[in-house]
């Protein structure tokens, strides 16, 4: 199938990237729909893939659909049409919530179809746009079958209340927001533990840092523990070690971490930001406006406070991310779209 695909998704950055990751979901699942393949470099081994140069010369004989995702690859694939006369129909996936540059304005008017991943990131398009959530896969989160069991192996303690923010560990994710809270609301709860897991980059070391030293200075560093980044096939058990998770983000394109964490049956406190208002309902968390501390130390106070809510919402969360976040509908989606754009006459 990749010697000769219908659809090439271009990844032209080498470093990881939600763009990246989100190609390296997909494109497993969408392969068993129709022949599809990706390009460009930073790519696992075992994904479908043609080099470039191949994208470059594909025969003229039938139309291919060329999926970008960022600027350097719509340009690409303007390229390939206009220069190099290549049959592609251009489909361009926006997750941005801002207002674009002219350029990227110019690059946009210039596709046959676009797509965005949240109802508010389409408002800044000029142009219609498919508006198709991104999706998890929800076997590989799932609630772990014996959470203290997996709680003892990965040394958290098996009776405590556990609370998690995950991500990049700088002010933007809202790192410091979650901590502050969490330095409020657990000297009164001693049964609740904090997790914060994530990479600072050499830019944010000392946002780090200065997290540490309050915490530390608070007396908590044994509740609020800072952890390191792990492998992705690995978050699953983190998340499924949980009783709350909190995204706090100050900005977000689109956010994934919410719904991974209601796959594995833990409830949400999320801000409203990226696509977060979009993705969680009442019975599965609670929305907060950002960088609001009095508001997320009341939403978190209040799930903490009662046990019997917040199983009841885990189960919800679960049911809720399998029934409308799944992979295969994001894939399905997005397949349907390139048939339509091959079919053009």
């Amino acid at each position: 199938m990749t010697e000769n695909p219908l659809v090439i998704a271009p990844n032209l950055k080498r470093r990881l990237s939600g763009v990246t990751a989100t190609v390296v979901r997909l494109i497993p699942v969408q392969a068993r729909m129709i022949a599809i393949c990706a390009t460009g470099p930073g790519l696992p081994a075992g994904l479908p893939h043609i080099p470039l140069i191949r994208a470059a010369t594909m025969p003229r004989d039938r139309w291919r659909v060329w999926h970008a995702r960022r600027n350097t690859e719509m340009l690409l694939g303007l390229v390939l049409t206009r220069l190099l006369r290549r049959k592609y129909r251009l489909l361009f996936t926006s997750a941005s919530q801002r207002r674009h540059s002219g350029y990227t304005k110019w690059l946009i008017g210039r596709m046959d179809s676009l797509v965005a991943t949240s109802a508010k990131g389409a408002g800044y398009l000029d142009h219609p746009a498919r508006v198709i959530h991104h999706g998890i896969d929800t076997e590989g989160f799932a609630p772990p079958e014996d959470r203290a069991a997996l709680r003892e192996s990965l040394g958290l303690p098996v009776g405590d209340l556990l609370v998690g923010c995950y991500g990049r560990i700088r002010a933007q994710k809202g790192t410091g927001d979650f901590v502050q809270a969490m330095i409020a609301l657990l000297p009164s709860r001693p049964d609740v533990t904090a997790l914060v897991m994530g990479r600072a980059t050499e830019k944010h070391q000392g946002y780090l840092a200065d997290l540490k030293w309050q915490v530390e200075k608070a007396g908590l560093s044994g509740r609020i523990r800072f952890l390191p980044e792990v492998p992705v096939d690995r978050m699953a058990d983190w998340y499924g070690v949980l009783d709350l998770y909190v995204a706090p983000q100050r900005w977000e394109g689109f956010g994934l971490t919410p719904l991974e964490a209601m796959a594995c049956g833990v409830p949400v406190v999320a801000t409203r930001v990226g696509a977060f208002e979009e993705l969680i309902a009442p019975e599965t968390g609670t929305l907060i406006a950002p960088q609001d501390e009095a508001a997320m130390r009341t939403a978190v106070a209040d799930w903490l406070d009662n046990p019997d809510a917040l199983a009841r919402a885990g189960d919800a969360a679960r049911d809720h991310a399998v029934l409308n976040h799944g992979i295969e509908s994001e894939a399905r989606a997005l397949v349907d779209i390139y048939r339509e754009l091959l079919a053009r006459p």
